[in-house]
């Protein structure tokens, strides 16, 4: 796996999907649970509210030494000095963000088609987001679905780290890695668990033996 992203459990955090959970508590029970990299998404809100948040969660993140990435808002993304920032096909590309922000150390890039693997945003993303896996309800505006075959088949034409994403939980986890990605990304698993800290316990102890 790439140097610059060692990282297996990757929780995709938003205010929304903890419900009525404190975002900032489940992110920090998750870290402690196992979580590696967080990213916070949210969509449809005003900036300043998502500046505020993630002002919060990079206080929670930097005090684990965990990196946090921002979702598609460079803007927040500067300001908060985050690590690095995710973006799909539909965003700023990859190479605008390089050449916008030479600060970031990951740029994170999801894929829906294979013919992205040959375009320049591949080449200059750290990570690709294989997405999603597995249909889910949390983002349904995605194009392929790629299932354990469409992991085998990126990883076999890419070196890039692969994150996985798409209702990934408990029971696939294992079965995901040993298809060829590298990382789990999740969101209700960890951010709709009663217990968020015992959930990413039990995802990263799977992913580990996997």
């Amino acid at each position: 796996m790439s140097s610059c992203f060692p990282y297996q459990l990757y929780l995709v955090i938003s205010e929304a999907a903890c419900g009525s959970k404190s975002f900032l508590t489940v992110a920090e029970q998750a870290i402690i649970g196992g979580v590696d990299i967080i990213q916070l998404r949210e969509k449809n809100i005003p900036n300043q509210v998502y500046l505020d948040r993630a002002q919060k969660l990079k206080e929670i993140t930097d005090k684990y030494a965990v990196p946090l990435i921002i979702n598609d808002n460079l803007s927040v993304a500067k300001q908060v000095q985050a690590h690095g920032i995710h973006v799909g096909n539909n965003d700023m590309q990859p190479f605008q963000i390089r050449n916008e922000w030479d600060k970031t150390k990951i740029v994170g890039y999801s894929i829906e088609y294979l013919e992205q693997l040959n375009n320049n945003e591949t080449i200059v993303s750290n990570y690709l987001g294989v997405s999603p896996v597995f249909q889910t309800t949390t983002k349904t505006d995605t194009v392929t679905e790629w299932g354990l075959e469409g992991i085998r088949k990126i990883r076999s034409l890419t070196t890039k780290p692969l994150v996985a994403i798409g209702n990934m939980n408990l029971g696939n986890a294992a079965s995901v890695i040993q298809a060829g990605a590298n990382c789990i990304a999740v969101v209700s698993a960890i951010c709709s668990a009663n217990n968020p800290e015992k959930a990413a316990f039990a995802l990263k102890q799977a992913i580990i033996n996997a």
